[in-house]
C-alpha cells in the first residue's frame, strides 16, 4: 500500500514514475483512463508502454522490474476494457460531453477523429486512431455518438487494440534485451518515444491547415 507522501510524489506524466508506483495493476488503470474517458486525454500511453517493456528485461536496474505476461494482459485488457467503454458513453451523450469540454487539444482531436472516420472508413480509423495520442481517447466515444456499427467497432478496436499495446511493450522489451544497461539510456529514449507518437498528430494539424488555407 503507497503512503499518501509517496502517491503525492507520482508525476502522472512520467511513465517511469507511474510504473514504480503502480506497477502492472497501473498500466491497466491508465490504459482505461487514456482510452475509455475523455479525462485521460493527457495520460502518456505510448511511453508508458514502451517504458513498461523496458523494465521486463534483466537488463534495466532503473525503477521496478516488470513480469512481461502481466504487463501484456494489464495492456490488453485495459485498452481494450476503455475503449468499448468510451464508445457506449459515446452512443449515450458523447457529443454532450465533448461539447461541455473546455479543453481545446480534446475539440481539437474530436475534429481529426471525425476527419480519420470519413477518410478511412469505419474498421481502418478505429485502429489507426490507437496510434495517435488524443484521437485515440475521443474517437472511441464519437465512434459511439456517430452510430458507427457495435459489432464493426468492437472487432476494429480488438484489432487495433492488440497491436498497439503488445506492439510497443514488445518494442521495448526487445530493445531492452538486446542493450546492455539500457537504463542508462531510458530517458532519451522514451523522449524519442514521445515524439514519434507525436508525429502523426503534428502531420494532421499541418495538413488541416494547410487544406484551411487553400479554401
Amino acid at each position: 500500500m503507497l503512503s499518501s507522501s509517496a502517491l503525492l510524489a507520482v508525476n502522472p506524466l512520467d511513465a517511469g514514475s507511474l510504473l514504480a508506483a503502480f506497477g502492472a495493476l497501473g498500466i491497466a488503470v491508465i490504459m482505461f483512463a487514456e482510452t475509455g474517458l475523455l479525462v485521460g486525454f493527457f495520460l502518456p500511453g505510448d511511453s508508458l508502454l514502451f517504458t513498461a517493456g523496458l523494465l521486463c528485461t534483466t537488463g534495466a536496474h532503473s525503477g521496478p522490474h516488470l513480469n512481461l505476461g502481466q504487463v501484456l494482459a494489464a495492456s490488453a485488457v485495459g485498452a481494450l476494457a476503455g475503449a468499448q467503454t468510451g464508445y457506449l458513453i459515446g452512443r449515450r451523450g458523447g457529443r454532450a460531453l465533448l461539447a461541455r469540454s473546455r479543453s481545446r487539444h480534446l475539440h481539437e482531436g474530436a475534429v481529426r477523429a471525425e476527419e480519420i472516420l470519413t477518410r478511412y472508413g469505419h474498421g481502418k480509423a478505429v485502429v489507426l486512431a490507437r496510434f495517435v495520442p488524443v484521437v485515440r481517447t475521443v474517437l472511441n466515444p464519437l465512434a459511439g455518438a456517430l452510430g458507427v456499427n457495435a459489432r464493426t467497432f468492437t472487432l476494429w478496436q480488438v484489432v487495433g487494440g492488440l497491436a498497439w499495446t503488445v506492439g510497443l511493450v514488445m518494442a521495448g522489451y526487445a530493445l531492452g534485451s538486446s542493450i546492455p544497461n539500457v537504463d542508462r539510456y531510458l530517458l532519451p529514449i522514451v523522449a524519442v518515444v514521445v515524439v514519434v507518437s507525436l508525429l502523426p498528430l503534428v502531420l494532421e494539424v499541418l495538413r488541416s491547415r494547410r487544406q484551411a488555407s487553400a479554401r
